[in-house]
Parts: C-alpha cells; sequence; structure tokens
C-alpha cells in the first residue's frame, strides 16, 4: 500500500530564510529587489536570464552533504543492479527496462562496465528531509549554466553581498568544478597542450537546445576552457586525430543521446570514430553512452521493488526506504496488483515515462478523471513508464519585488556530483498549484533559483 504518512506539506522554513523574508518585508531595504538588481542577461540564456526566482534558497550545509553522501551510495546501487539482479546480464537488464534493442549495442561499446560518476540527482524537500525523485546519470544535464553563476550575480548586489556576510552564506559553482574536471582529462592526452575541448549533440539537436548548449559553452570559456560546441557529424579523423571544425580535439563532452546515434547512420559513424580514439586513447569522451544504462527512471522501481529487496543488505533497503518514494514499474509485464494500487490511490500517484526528460510525458492521476488515468496507464505499460508516489514539497514563501506580497512556492532541487563527490546544487520553482511538473522547458510558469549553504 502506498506510504500516506506525508500528505500534507510542512510550512517550515529555516532561520535563514526567515530572516531574508524579514528584511524583504521592510520597505527601507535594498534586498527584496535583488533579483531584478542582479543582472544575469550576461551569464545565463535570454530564455532563463528573465526567468530566475527573485530570491535564492538557502539550506543547511550538512544536511546537503548527508544527501550527497546517501546519493553517492544510490550510484553505487544503481550500477550494481545488472550483477546483483541479472547476473551482469546485460541483455536481460536492458529488456527488464525496455530499452530499444537498437540502442543495446550502443549502450555496451565501450564495455558495458560502470561508468563515471557524473549526474544530477532530482529531489524534493518534504519539510523533514530530501526524497530522491530521479537521477540523472549522465554527461548531459540541464542547469549546470545556473548552479553557480546564479549565487555569483546575487552576490554581485551590495544588499545581498551584506545579508550572505551577515549570515556565513556560500555558494559551490558548478561549472568551475566541471571545468577543472575537464583540464585535468584533457591533461592526459593533449600532450602539454591547453586541452581542447567540444561539447558534441546529435545532428540537428542545436535547433532545439542549442540555447542551453551555447550557454553552457559560454560559461566554460569564462572558465577558461578552450571550449566549443557543435554536432556530432562535425567531428571527422585527420591522421591520427580526432578533428572539428578543423582543430585537433582532446575531449568530447558528450551531450548526445542513444536515440540520436541509433538510427542516424551518419551520427553512428561519427560516434564510432570517437569510441575509437577514446580506446586508442588519443580522445576522452565524457561520458560514455554506458552511462545510460543506469539513468533510466526503471532503475529506481529496481530499488524499490519489494521483489528485489532479498538482494540489498539491511543498511542497503534502509537507505532506499528513506531516500526513494515508492516506486513501481508500469510496462506489459506489471502484476494487476500493482496497476489497481494505481488506481486506488491514483490522486497520490505520478507517471513518468523511463527515458524522456525534462518534465516530457509526465502524467499526475491528481490532475486527471479516472477516464483519463485508466488511459495513461495503458500508454505506461505499452511504452514503459515508473508510478511513483507523490511527495509534497514543503513550501517556499518569496516576497513580491514588486507588491511585497508573500507568495509560496515549491522547489525541485538538483544535486551535481562527479567523481569528486559534491559540486553543487540549483533549484526550480513553481507556485504552488500551478502544475505538477517543475520544469523549466515544460511549464512556463517555472523559475531558475540560485541557493546558497548556511
Amino acid at each position: 500500500m502506498v506510504d500516506r504518512t506525508n500528505e500534507h506539506t510542512q510550512l517550515t522554513t529555516n532561520r535563514t530564510t526567515a530572516a531574508y523574508l524579514a528584511e524583504c518585508l521592510d520597505v527601507r531595504s535594498g534586498l527584496r529587489s535583488a533579483g531584478l538588481t542582479a543582472d544575469f542577461s550576461t551569464v545565463l540564456s535570454a530564455k532563463v536570464a528573465k526567468r530566475v526566482f527573485p530570491r535564492p534558497l538557502f539550506v543547511d550545509n550538512a544536511e546537503i552533504q548527508q544527501f550527497t553522501d546517501d546519493a553517492c551510495r544510490i550510484f553505487d546501487l544503481i550500477t550494481s543492479l545488472p550483477s546483483r539482479l541479472f547476473d551482469n546480464d546485460l541483455q536481460q537488464y536492458c529488456a527488464a527496462l525496455r530499452i530499444p534493442r537498437p540502442w543495446q549495442p550502443l549502450l555496451v561499446r565501450l564495455g558495458g562496465g560502470r561508468p563515471p560518476l557524473h549526474g544530477r540527482a532530482d529531489m524534493y524537500h518534504d519539510g523533514s528531509s530530501f526524497k530522491l525523485l530521479e537521477f540523472n546519470i549522465e554527461s548531459n544535464l540541464g542547469g549546470l549554466d545556473r548552479t553557480g553563476e546564479i549565487p555569483r550575480k546575487f552576490l554581485e548586489v551590495d544588499a545581498f553581498a551584506a545579508f550572505a556576510a551577515k549570515h556565513n552564506l556560500a555558494y559551490t559553482h558548478t561549472g568551475e568544478l566541471i571545468a577543472n574536471m575537464l583540464r585535468e582529462l584533457g591533461s592526459q592526452v593533449s600532450d602539454g597542450r591547453e586541452p581542447t575541448i567540444v561539447m558534441l549533440d546529435g545532428p540537428g539537436g542545436l535547433a532545439d537546445y542549442g540555447w542551453h548548449s551555447e550557454s553552457v559553452g559560454q560559461l566554460m570559456r569564462r572558465c577558461g576552457l578552450d571550449f566549443h560546441v557543435g554536432e556530432l557529424d562535425e567531428v571527422e579523423e585527420r591522421g591520427r586525430h580526432l578533428t572539428f571544425r578543423g582543430m585537433r580535439v582532446d575531449v568530447v563532452l558528450r551531450d548526445f543521446s542513444a536515440h540520436q546515434v541509433a538510427t542516424d547512420p551518419v551520427a553512428m559513424s561519427c560516434a564510432e570514430l570517437i569510441f575509437r580514439k577514446h580506446e586508442e586513447r588519443e580522445v576522452m569522451l565524457w561520458t560514455p553512452l554506458e552511462s545510460t544504462l543506469f539513468s533510466n527512471k526503471g532503475c529506481m522501481a529496481m530499488l524499490s521493488d519489494p521483489r528485489f529487496r532479498h538482494t540489498f543488505s539491511p543498511d542497503e533497503a534502509a537507505l532506499v526506504d528513506r531516500l526513494i518514494p515508492w516506486t513501481r514499474a508500469i510496462n506489459s509485464d506489471v502484476a494487476s496488483d500493482v496497476l489497481e494500487e494505481c488506481r486506488e490511490y491514483k490522486d497520490e500517484i505520478m507517471l513518468k515515462p523511463n527515458w524522456l526528460f525534462g518534465g516530457t510525458g509526465i502524467v499526475a492521476g491528481w490532475e486527471c478523471d479516472d477516464r483519463a488515468w485508466n488511459e495513461a496507464l495503458r500508454v505506461a505499460s505499452y511504452y514503459g513508464y515508473v508510478a511513483q508516489r507523490r511527495v509534497v514539497p514543503k513550501r517556499e514563501p518569496v516576497v513580491d519585488p514588486i507588491s511585497g506580497a508573500i507568495e509560496d512556492w515549491e522547489a525541485t532541487w538538483g544535486l551535481f556530483l562527479t567523481p569528486k563527490g559534491y559540486a553543487g546544487v540549483s533549484a526550480r520553482m513553481l507556485p504552488v498549484g500551478a502544475g505538477a511538473v517543475i520544469s523549466i522547458t515544460a511549464n512556463a510558469r517555472t523559475r531558475a533559483a540560485g541557493v546558497f549553504t548556511t
């Protein structure tokens, strides 16, 4: 049965938030307008620069560090699933996750082993603790350009800088950490030169998401990298080197996905060239497509499903119970009792497609009537989804910089992780009641927020 102990949001705010709100209510304070005063247009895409939340969020450093430790342990569990549940048979593992057959050779092309830790853990805070909703174990991550730059720009506002000093606020600049990591990778193959790094999308991919890619590119160049943005079909081999627009490449930051490559012969040929150069230690590919084996939302269902509980130690099972809400796979093999539970607790369950991103395809049961929900379950069973228990996030109040009214918003937090662990945290915000999906691309009312630790 679905756990219903957290049906109602908690309205608690930490002391730093309370102090911030109190100052913003004073019409003499410049803090209320800090989000309007800060110039985000120089560091964010035009699509996002005008959609920054009026204030940052504040989180206790010890709490976010503890969640980081827990998320790293969850990463270890996820990447152990093929051996734990399928005796290292990757074909069975892929079949269980409904990974399309044409993708599978790509996902194991470089060995099919455990990928490096690089990803974004998406979570809600229910007023008591963070809950892990999704784990994007990939190199093509949204929000990288916002995580450090929004806090940095807030600190350029005098009123906010004074508040930050008074309350000992800090932030982690994710872009700088990623830039340092890429530079270190490139130094392994660049023969003492400053490495050339190229972020590659699939052919035609920049038409839809070029605004984000170029924002990341500008960030990486501000961090001192020789960094370029392009598409897969712009690489070729000259001599023994991989080149991009005539330049020798040392690091490929992968922004292309398996589905972009699997159905495009040109993309497949270019990807194979990159894979071969990676094997020859001519180029460092970050990250290999093996990461995609573990970014599937179905992995969360495998961790949560009681059928597999015997494969986890008591400590591991307790970790899963503490972090991950009730999650079940919905596919053509789904048990009837799971579907019945989804129908009975419709108002507490959300359906998410295994492979889509940015909020695409998500269906919230509490926004459907019974007929629409049954149809959503049918579609989910055909294509492969997960059903996940609703986590009600605590409310994040903000003082409207124009009217001075206090409004309640909800946050999706994004924790960035690299092989060195914690790499910063950001948030996306949506007014309470404005929808079930908090996504910059899927909901026009969503705002990007910076985060400071206290």
